[in-house]
Formats: C-alpha cells, structure tokens, sequence
C-alpha cells in the first residue's frame, strides 16, 4: 500500500470523524452520560476519546472499500 492509498483512507476517514464529533458535540452532553455507571471525565476529554473512536471506526471502512475496489494496473504511457 502505498502513500497515496493511506491517504485515500485516512483523509476520508477524518473528515467523517469531524463531522461525527460536530454532531456529538451539538447533541449529547458528557457529564448526563451514564453507559458504565458515572465516569468521571472532563467534556474535552469525551469529545477527544469519542473523535478518536469515529476516526478509527471511518478509518477501517475506508481501508475495507480500498481493499474491496477492483486492483487497476497503473500505465504510465501517455
């Protein structure tokens, strides 16, 4: 894989996990948040684990439809 392809995955990926972070910012609040009992952490600290946790899940589709699209032999003759 090369640099090119690491960047088809991750730039998408990224900017997904923006999206998804604005989205969670806009709609839940950190400390009403009560999955595992209360979790004592800071809002920044969310908003950091959760943006992470969207990158690496949009991160593993992209890298799943890179590795499911059809290989192309590059030609270089013009």
């Amino acid at each position: 894989m090369g640099l090119r392809s690491l960047m088809w995955i991750l730039w998408p990926s990224f900017m997904a996990a923006a999206a998804g972070s604005a989205l969670i910012f806009a709609l839940i609040d950190p400390l009403d948040v009560a999955i595992f009992g209360h979790v004592p952490t800071s809002r920044m600290g969310f908003y950091t684990v959760s943006f992470f946790v969207l990158w690496v899940m949009a991160g593993l589709s992209s890298a799943l439809t890179a590795y499911l699209m059809p290989k192309v032999e590059e030609d270089d003759d013009f």
